[in-house]
């Protein structure tokens, strides 16, 4: 079952930063409370929340239904929930600008929903970013990616010519260059903190 944690910073926040988890490839698996994904996001929501809401910024984390992307394969996929988080969020606090920060799966996941009107940009850590995906849903709007070298599951390389490709279809672009460090945000935990903090707040600034 899909859940959204809100953490408002006020009834009228300057912007929401929405963070959707990693997950797999395929899978029809529910998501559970203990998923190693989703508690990976959850922690780096603790983290970086209270520093969100002293700039006056909202977060919401949103737990998917189930753990595989599964879109290429026409089954159900995190998409339909990224979306009904997005309305979700959009309605309560109306007007208000979302950024949504992306962990691998979840990356790719709000590459897909850019599109939605309330969406500002897109912060991806460690993204799952196939280099010849879509990336029609980021024009006109930011996309940043942090990415390391020593990541063995998604590919650095890849991340940076998907954004070469947004920049040529009008998305603004930047690499975050995370050094040696791998796909799961477990070495330099403070590192990723600091480079999810700063570039959700950097999109903010920017529109």
């Amino acid at each position: 079952m899909r859940t959204l944690v809100d953490r408002p910073a006020g009834s009228s926040p300057r912007g929401v930063v929405l963070m959707l988890h990693g997950g797999a490839e395929t899978g029809l698996d529910e998501v559970g409370s203990r998923s190693g994904p989703y508690v990976r996001t959850r922690l780096m929501a603790a983290a970086i929340g209270p520093r969100l809401s002293a700039q006056g910024v909202g977060l919401a984390l949103l737990r998917f239904s189930i753990r595989g992307w599964n879109a290429d394969r026409g089954e159900p996929s995190p998409l339909a929930d990224a979306r009904w988080a997005i309305g979700e969020i959009a309605t309560k606090y109306e007007g208000a600008p979302i950024v949504l920060l992306g962990h691998s799966m979840g990356a790719r996941t709000a590459l897909h929903v850019a599109d939605e009107p309330a969406v500002v940009g897109v912060v991806g850590l460690a993204p799952w970013f196939p280099k010849d995906d879509d990336v029609s849903a980021v024009a006109g709007k930011e996309l940043i990616a942090a990415h390391g070298s020593g990541d063995r599951i998604t590919s650095a390389r890849h991340t940076r010519a998907l954004l070469e490709r947004a920049e040529a279809a009008g998305a603004r672009t930047r690499f975050v260059d995370m050094g040696p460090l791998g796909h799961y945000m477990l070495r330099r935990t403070g590192g990723w903190n600091r480079a999810a903090l700063e570039a959700c707040l950097s999109v903010l600034r920017h529109i």
